[in-house]
């Protein structure tokens, strides 16, 4: 039996956000939520906010955000990131490697341990997919701020089974 991402999310329950409704757009910026080049699907700066602009845990980890918070932000923003993955592609199935994140976490500058924030979106990555297509690349930076008091913020990158049609 072959391994379903789609069905593996509904098994951990997970609510993934639809960006179809009403269209991920310009929200904050001019830019576009996803890019599609061939088999190359790179997210925008996913963070971990509803649809409504709801922050999860905003503020700074070692201040007013513990290290699980953070952990559960970057999660959050994770799952945010395969609402838009459904979004460009249509289903998760479509997946065929997570290539690369690049993640950004709001710290104080004596917190050094960034990557155990960052853990929250590769983990959840790695529980959806699978070692073998959720393990990815990536880089998990330490920042003094980011935009709107999110704490979190990350890029990703993905390879899709398919091309859009006329490629």
């Amino acid at each position: 039996m072959s391994w379903s991402a789609e069905a593996r999310a509904a098994e951990l329950g997970l609510v993934i956000p639809d960006y179809a409704n009403p269209p991920y757009g310009e929200r904050y910026a001019t830019m576009k939520g996803f890019h599609r080049t061939g088999r190359t699907l790179t997210i925008s700066g996913m963070t971990p906010e509803d649809r409504q602009g709801n922050k999860v845990f905003p503020g700074r980890v070692g201040d007013t955000v513990t290290l699980e918070q953070g952990y559960q932000a970057a999660r959050y923003a994770a799952i945010n990131v395969l609402g838009l993955i459904r979004f460009a592609v249509g289903s998760l199935d479509e997946v065929t490697a997570i290539v690369q994140t690049l993640a950004f976490a709001v710290v104080t500058p004596e917190f050094t341990d960034v990557n155990l924030v960052t853990n929250g979106a590769t983990d959840l990555f790695v529980e959806v997919f699978g070692d073998r297509v959720g393990r990815s690349t990536y880089a998990g930076i330490g920042v003094s701020s980011l935009s709107g008091n999110n704490v979190f913020e990350m890029v990703t990158v993905v390879e899709t089974r398919t091309s859009p049609e006329g490629e």
